[in-house]
């Protein structure tokens, strides 16, 4: 038996083939463009996803018996606003999580209802990527497709509706909209009031392990798929990322290097960070989680690499990075504004400590250096929490660099774990498929049987020494830029 998990991205799909036995049989990535249609706007068009998507399940069918794969499920980017009208059509190009037209809206959310009241229907306050400003930026700039809105969809579910017909979601990727009361596993009907929103508009709350439906009849076919294929709900991309980690159940920690960049904290309890810096969210494993977020993490990596010095030779660029933890240059990785701890859309990237001997080497480490330190900040918040993960593993594109991964363990000073099998979301949707088809009994199971370790690197004493000193000038940067980027954006 076989099992499909699709890792809905920003910049493309991935899809993943899984045996029973949690072996990954075959890959599949597909592309689709994203549009800027003004400074700070990032959206895509879900037809992109649906036809790519497809594509990619007859790809990885080619050759089987349709009769052995038996469930699909999804990781999805999170945060996306899908709306469909009566006729379940897409209204408008889907807005994404890095969009950053909705500071007014943001800024309406925390300062008129005020955080507290949002923090207390919510667990969590706005930020510019979540779904709620979206909504309404679209009710003041949009009006007449707003009120055109049956329903609300995050673009994974919007592949789920398209296999099976049914309005879902579940409730890791739900926590990503400041609609739901994440600690009850609701919607809230003082979001959904504060926004201009019904309750017959939202789509079904589903844990992510449970089946939404079976595949479309006319679907199965076309598509290489068992006739009763079973589709379960997914999850939003970093907590389907954290299953295909083993990150489940009480006290497991992921770091997740892909365009974001994720600190994943799971628990069995609802826990929530007062001082807002933190996410506090549903995990898929049916239990909770903490999470930091930075918008630009291998992006930082990608951006200095292609855009800057118009290289694709990452390792190369790599080799030639001198002495950890002496670099006099820092790299603050604001790309795209930033979210855990700052919550800033104007905060931009910066390089400081430059001078004449500065060379690309120097400035290559530091934009490691600066996500490194970036990802700390939001195990600092953690720490003030009293949750001192000891080891985490690691996973996404930066996964992948030998230097950054040791560059990783001595900043946080922490173990990282390097995995066995590192596909992140796509493994983890394979995982949800394959317990809502009942392969598993829970998705703890599943990551016990599937998720191996065949690495740790340990932090060495005398280097980890060097990265705290470094940490602490790191964290002065941003409060001593905050009213510049104010003023420059």
């Amino acid at each position: 038996m076989y099992y499909i998990g699709i890792d809905l991205g920003t910049s493309a799909v991935k899809l993943l083939l899984m045996d029973r036995e949690g072996a990954v049989q075959k890959i599949v990535s597909r592309e689709y463009p994203v549009e800027y249609p003004a400074p700070g706007w990032s959206q895509q068009n879900p037809e992109d996803w649906k036809r790519e998507s497809f594509a990619g399940i007859r790809e990885l069918t080619d050759g089987l018996s349709a009769e052995d794969v038996r469930g699909i499920s999804f990781g999805g980017q999170m945060h996306g606003l899908v709306a469909l009208d009566t006729a379940d059509r897409v209204i408008r190009p889907a807005i994404l999580w890095n969009d950053g037209r909705c500071k007014e809206e943001t800024d309406y959310l925390n300062e008129t209802i005020g955080r507290e009241r949002l923090f207390s229907l919510t667990g969590n306050i706005a930020f510019a990527g979540f779904t709620a400003p979206k909504l309404l930026w679209m009710k003041k700039h949009e009006p007449e497709l707003f009120h055109r809105i049956r329903k609300i969809m995050l673009p994974k579910d919007y592949l789920a509706w398209c296999l099976t017909g049914v309005h879902s979601t579940d409730y890791s990727d739900a926590s990503g909209t400041l609609l739901l009361d994440v600690k009850r596993r609701v919607w809230s009907e003082e979001m959904l009031d504060i926004c201009g929103l019904s309750m017959e508009q939202m789509p079904r709350l589903f844990e992510s392990f449970e089946p939404v439906g079976r595949i479309k009849p006319e679907l199965a076919a076309r598509l290489g798929v068992a006739a009763d294929c079973v589709v379960a709900a997914g999850a939003g991309d970093n907590a389907a990322a954290a299953v295909g980690t083993g990150t489940v159940g009480e006290g497991g920690c992921n770091i997740s290097v892909g365009t974001s960049g994720t600190v994943f904290i799971s628990g069995r309890d609802f826990r929530a960070d007062n001082n807002y810096a933190l996410h506090a969210f549903a995990h898929a494993d049916g239990c909770y989680h903490l999470m930091g977020c930075m918008l630009s993490a291998a992006s930082c990596n990608k951006w200095w690499m292609d855009g800057i010095l118009g290289t694709g030779d990452y390792q190369r660029e790599q080799e030639a990075v001198g002495a950890l933890g002496e670099n006099p240059v820092f790299f603050l990785p604001y790309l795209m504004g930033e979210r855990s701890p700052h919550n800033n859309p104007d905060a931009r990237g910066v390089f400081i400590g430059l001078s004449m001997d500065t060379d690309r080497a120097r400035m290559t480490q530091a934009v490691l250096e600066g996500v490194a330190f970036a990802i700390r900040d939001s195990f600092e918040v953690a720490k003030s929490l009293g949750i001192c993960p000891e080891q985490a593993s690691i996973c996404g594109g930066g996964a992948r660099s030998a230097l950054w991964k040791r560059i990783f363990a001595n900043v946080l000073n922490k173990r990282i774990a390097e995995l066995e099998t590192e596909e992140g979301p796509s493994l983890g949707a394979a995982m949800l498929a394959a317990v809502a088809d009942g392969a598993f009994p829970c998705v703890e199971a599943a990551a016990g049987r599937i998720v191996k370790t065949v690495r740790t690197i340990e932090p060495e004493p005398a280097l980890a020494a060097k990265y705290e000193a470094r940490y602490q000038k790191f964290r002065k940067l941003y409060p001593a830029l905050e009213k510049v980027f104010g003023e420059i954006v």
